[in-house]
């Protein structure tokens, strides 16, 4: 999630499963909609990352769509970090 320079707050959800061969943008808006996606994450215990230039990416593929091949060293950063932190391992 991030604020834009309009102040206007952006949010992008991923999602990774076993089989997919990268993270698949499953919701992304700004505004009403960004406020939606977050408290959703935050109310289902999903970990809410905040990178005002990843989520400027992100705004930009679709949705239902893998992330692009230029994304995937941030994405896998993070992903490794939430399951380091999920399994006690930091």
């Amino acid at each position: 999630m991030t604020r834009h320079k309009d102040d206007e707050r952006r949010a992008a959800a991923l999602s990774y499963k076993q089989g997919y061969y990268a993270p698949v943008v499953v919701a992304r808006g700004k505004g009403v909609m960004a406020e939606a996606i977050i408290a959703c994450a935050r109310e289902a215990g999903v970990y809410v990352h905040e990178s005002p230039e990843l989520v400027q990416l992100l705004m930009q593929v679709d949705t239902d769509q893998y992330i692009p091949p230029e994304l995937y060293r941030a994405v896998a950063e993070i992903m490794v970090w939430l399951f380091a932190m999920e399994h006690d391992y930091v």
